[in-house]
């Protein structure tokens, strides 16, 4: 199951759990405050997702306050007006139409408001950081391309020695294991380096196509989606690797470094 899904599934649960305790805490009547909290959940998940997902980001971020307002106003009034249904179907299913078994929040409308909205509050609070936290990430990722994109050479470690290589002159990388094989126009170099850590290392113009190969995309002849051409040598693209990698080979907004020759499928 999608991880995403999971963490929703388990805040909700514990938000069930949540209210179980704080509706049956006053007369013990755990059971019926389960059930309640459970009639009442598609109101507090409906009203927190259309809350966070919707209105916070087409109108309170982009800055239509008014329309913010306005669509709060209603969802206040129709998450009410459903919270009281809610009320009336414990009233009948859980009371046996009898008022003094019902649930004393129940009959508390200010309440049981407060209670729907200080969820609705959180779960929005949540989004917010989640978000924010995102942003960042993908700010930092950007920034970290950008400086990649900048340095020209790159230093290895061979035979005990540190070894500057020139990343224009670099054709294309080979994983042996806990080695890489680094493969440029002065011939090659194998350093004991992962091939994940040394492709975190260089510019973006460096696809990976395979778990055993990085290409320059500078330096590709010509490519189709089952394999890339350097020089006269043909490395594969892997099924996991071909979407990724037929997007960026395909991507001509770094000028100049690469003259591309769609082949025709074999």
């Amino acid at each position: 199951m999608n991880r995403r899904i999971i963490y929703h599934l388990t805040f909700w649960v514990l938000i069930i759990l949540f209210l179980t305790y704080y509706f049956g805490r006053q007369n013990n009547e755990y059971d019926k405050a389960f059930y309640f909290a459970a009639f009442l959940m598609p109101v507090v998940v409906g009203t927190s997702y259309f809350f966070s997902y919707y209105l916070i980001p087409k109108f309170l971020l982009t800055g239509r306050y008014a329309k913010f307002s306005l669509y709060f106003v209603y969802l206040i009034i129709i998450s009410l007006y459903l919270e009281m249904l809610v009320v009336t179907v414990s009233f009948v299913i859980l009371a046996n139409y009898h008022y003094n078994k019902m649930l004393p929040i129940t009959v508390d409308a200010i309440s049981m408001g407060i209670t729907l909205y200080l969820i609705v509050f959180g779960v929005a609070f949540i989004r917010m950081i989640s978000v924010f936290r995102q942003n960042e990430e993908e700010k930092n990722n950007l920034q970290s391309a950008v400086e990649r994109n900048q340095i020209e050479t790159i230093t290895v470690v061979a035979d005990r020695n540190k070894i500057p290589l020139v990343l224009s002159q670099i054709l294309y990388i080979e994983s042996l294991a806990d080695y890489v094989k680094i493969i440029s126009t002065h011939g090659s170099v194998v350093t004991k380096e992962k091939i994940s850590s040394l492709h975190d290392r260089l510019p973006t113009r460096f696809i990976r196509i395979h778990r055993s190969f990085i290409v320059n995309k500078a330096r590709i002849n010509s490519f189709n989606k089952e394999k890339v051409v350097v020089g006269e040598v043909e490395l594969p693209i892997s099924r996991s690797y071909r979407k990724s990698a037929e997007g960026m080979l395909m991507n001509r907004n770094e000028k100049g470094l690469l003259n591309e020759k769609r082949l025709k499928n074999s």
